[in-house]
């Protein structure tokens, strides 16, 4: 039949001529900085659509703490450009590099002018905080630790404003549609059945993996479905390999979806590392102590870990004052204290846990990836600016550069609605998913023991297999309907590919750490 897909490659039957259908000019897939940005920058004579799998606030971009870094006037680009190449451990695309670091004193002043209070001193000036691996201070942050919440707050409202924008909360995107090798919409599903949404132009801008490993500092809602859904659709990834784990999340025996990041920021302010018996380790591994790059803190934390035989170690920035810690870690001081920890008298229990994704959706210097009207932005998109270790508070910069990046480069096409085509897929199915919530423990489980901060060929290649004997054996012809199902096998689908990846690159190298 005319318009009929064959190819295996979506997870869901679908019919277009009996789902719902709303027709815009720019669909961006995800609520996050890099989407609402996106949105905002775009001319308000086109009709946007933001999807967001949960509500508007469950993304990365709200609950970052550090800041963001900016060279704001001529004298720290140079130094700017070293540190984040440094951090990537020189594998990063220097073209990008420089277009975050040149564009970044702009990005600062379009989020001025949409409202964010970046946090000041007496003088006006903006108060900056020094993070890992920076040459010196650069990072703004908003409210001292609460610098997304801070920026997205002031985004949503704007997007509020905006009659031309239409932010579609509970919205799940299931698949692109593609024909002839174009994107002309999204398959996503909410409460009320199956809608296609028609774009002249798709942003993919779904965050990051967090929710594949046992312990994340991502929100719970980023489960891979960006990396999957795009490799679905015939899209290129690159620099899967590439995870960073942050190196001081706080340390909860109990089991939590997410932990609570204890902010870089921190350490910029003097808080030392040690182990359980109280000595200072880093000096024994990297001379630049607590502020070398998070891959190297992280392994110097999980070998602590090891040769002590102890769960985590420990963040001491009892030298500050109690009033001092309160006003610039007001985020931290309150989430420490609701465990009894008082930072200002207590050292706080860390452990390293996966933070952010350095690989993803391969892309241009204008986010432009090898289908034809898709797009990427943000965590999602591989760039290659972070290189094989993000440079701290990088990532919001990322988020808006190149967000900002896709925005004018859509803002300049003279594309229009092609007719829209009946498409539909069906396969033969051989009963529901069963046994979700153990499928999505077993494949943390599997990624933490071989795909974490210390690898080996050999637990790599082991874990791809029984990745793929799961796939085949539980998921690939099983029939998907709730939101649970279409997660966990984006989940298995993005493990398998980041497992390859990592495979495959037997050069240890910044996040990717292999011991043979």
């Amino acid at each position: 039949m005319k318009g009929e897909i064959h190819l295996a490659r979506y997870l869901s039957d679908f019919d277009m001529q009996s789902m719902e259908c709303m027709k815009f000019d720019t669909v961006i897939i995800g609520g996050g900085l890099a989407g609402l940005f996106c949105a905002l920058k775009l001319p308000k004579d086109m009709k946007i659509a933001v999807l967001c799998k949960g509500k508007a606030e469950d993304c990365d971009s709200y609950l970052a703490q550090g800041g963001i870094a900016a060279s704001i006037g001529d004298d720290d680009r140079t130094l700017h450009m070293r540190d984040t190449v440094t951090a990537g451990c020189g594998v990063n695309n220097r073209e990008a590099v420089e277009i975050l670091v040149n564009s970044s004193e702009e990005a600062i002043t379009d989020l001025l002018r949409l409202g964010v209070p970046f946090d000041r001193n007496a003088d006006g000036t903006f108060k900056r905080s020094l993070e890992g691996n920076h040459s010196i201070k650069r990072i703004l942050h908003v409210d001292g630790d609460a610098t997304g919440k801070g920026i997205m707050t002031s985004l949503l409202a704007d997007c509020a404003k905006c009659g031309n924008i239409k932010l579609l909360e509970d919205t799940f995107a299931i698949d692109l549609a593609t024909d002839d090798g174009k994107c002309i919409g999204v398959i996503s599903q909410r409460k009320s059945g199956k809608l296609f949404l028609s774009a002249v132009n798709c942003v993919m801008a779904m965050g990051g993996i967090g929710q594949l490993f046992p312990a994340t500092t991502n929100s719970t809602v980023l489960t891979g479905d960006g990396v999957a859904m795009a490799g679905r659709a015939g899209a290129k990834l690159s620099s899967l390999e590439y995870i960073q784990f942050h190196p001081t999340a706080l340390y909860m025996p109990e089991k939590e979806e997410r932990v609570f990041l204890i902010s870089e920021a921190v350490r910029g302010e003097g808080a030392v590392l040690r182990n359980k018996n109280g000595e200072r380790f880093m000096p024994y591994y990297d001379s630049r102590l607590e502020l070398a790059p998070r891959d190297i803190v992280a392994r110097a934390i999980y070998d602590q870990m090891l040769k002590t035989g102890s769960p985590c170690v420990y963040l001491d920035i009892t030298a500050k004052s109690r009033n001092f810690l309160e006003k610039r870690f007001p985020t931290i001081f309150g989430e420490c204290l609701k465990h009894g920890i008082d930072i200002s008298k207590d050292l706080i229990p860390v452990a390293p846990c996966e933070h952010y994704f350095m690989g993803g959706i391969t892309t241009d210097s204008h986010g432009h990836t090898n289908i034809e009207n898709l797009y990427a932005a943000g965590e999602c998109a591989s760039t290659g600016v972070h290189g094989a270790n993000r440079l701290a508070s990088n990532s919001l910069l990322e988020a808006v550069v190149f967000g900002g990046r896709v925005a004018n480069d859509i803002s300049g096409r003279t594309v229009s609605h092609a007719p829209r085509k009946m498409l539909r897929f069906s396969q033969a199915r051989k009963g529901r998913l069963k046994n979700v919530d153990w499928l999505r423990e077993h494949l943390r489980r599997i990624m933490m023991d071989n795909a974490g901060i210390i690898r080996s060929e050999k637990k790599l290649c082991s874990a791809l297999q029984e990745i793929e004997d799961v796939q085949k054996r539980e998921i690939d012809d099983a029939l998907l309907c709730t939101e649970k199902d279409f997660e966990t096998a984006d989940m298995y689908e993005t493990a398998r590919l980041i497992v390859q990846a990592a495979a495959n690159n037997r050069h240890s190298i910044g996040s990717h750490y292999i011991t043979d």
